[in-house]
């Protein structure tokens, strides 16, 4: 039996999440903003499920609930940073208060979770650390700027991140799916004051979309598979670097990354040529920052 503690938890991914895992015996430690949509699962599976209210944007409150979880369970062997949520809209349609809040929740809620579990795992001995990032994390769409912008952020905190922690026997997994039957798209979704003039554009047509109004956006991801994949993925032995999940992600971060790639050594001899003159490198071999 594995203790996790999942952020959350009251909707998406962390509700399938939430179920499965203690459909099969393990403890659950489980937060959100209202734990009243977590007392059906209360009433069925006891002890089982620990909860507490946690709104991921109070630094404060992370480390006050991660320390008491902590205190109370013993032990935590998975922890699933899932809480977050997509602003939508052109750029200049957020407000500030929008923006703050988009990234205090998706961006700083979860290094602030991270921070806040790592000194207790690593006195413990390891446990596994996953981010539900997004393949928004490799790609971006146009009115979605302020999504993309934290889910490329957490992606290269955990880059970073993860090869501290690593000899401590903390792990790191970075889950990125695609577009899935959620609640992203809905009751999830912030969309900011739609403007005249971006009515015909990329974010006109996502608004149509999310209203029912237009085309429907395709969503290929079936939640509960997806979260299967989530959990098998902490019982193996090595964690993954990355979890991609979903036909959608797979095929669009193929692409996205054959097209960077290729940019990137298509501008090989210039990136050279700007070398100091007294510089000395092996050509072709990876560089590092250490020593």
């Amino acid at each position: 039996m594995k203790t996790w503690f999942i952020t959350g938890t009251s909707s998406g991914f962390g509700r399938r999440l939430t179920e499965l895992l203690l459909a099969r015996g393990d403890r659950v430690a489980a937060t959100a903003r209202r734990t009243q949509t977590l007392d059906d699962l209360k009433d069925v599976h006891g002890d089982r499920l620990w909860t507490a209210a946690l709104d991921v944007t109070d630094t404060a409150a992370i480390r006050t609930v991660v320390d008491r979880a902590f205190v109370e369970l013993g032990t935590v062997d998975v922890v699933v940073s899932n809480a977050g949520y997509g602003l939508l809209g052109a750029a200049e349609e957020a407000s500030d208060d929008q923006i703050d809040r988009q990234i205090a929740t998706n961006l700083t809620g979860s290094i602030q979770l991270g921070r806040a579990m790592i000194p207790h795992l690593r006195a413990q001995g390891g446990g596994r650390i996953i981010q539900i990032a997004s393949i928004g994390g490799q790609i971006a769409f146009p009115a979605m700027s302020y999504y993309h912008a934290t889910k490329w952020g957490i992606e290269g905190f955990w880059e970073s991140a993860a090869a501290e922690i690593a000899p401590f026997g903390i792990s790191v997994t970075l889950v990125e799916p695609g577009v899935a039957r959620t609640e992203f798209g809905g009751a999830s979704a912030v969309l900011g004051t739609a403007l005249d003039v971006y009515a015909d554009g990329p974010s006109g047509s996502l608004r149509a979309a999310l209203s029912g109004q237009g085309p429907a956006l395709p969503a290929p991801g079936d939640p509960v598979k997806i979260a299967k994949a989530i959990i098998a993925s902490a019982d193996q032995t090595v964690a993954p670097k990355r979890l991609t999940l979903g036909s959608d992600a797979h095929n669009l971060g193929v692409a996205a990354l054959r097209d960077r790639l290729g940019a990137l050594e298509s501008a090989k001899d210039l990136a050279y040529s700007t070398d100091a003159d007294d510089y000395i490198v092996i050509r072709d071999s990876p560089p590092t920052l250490l020593p």
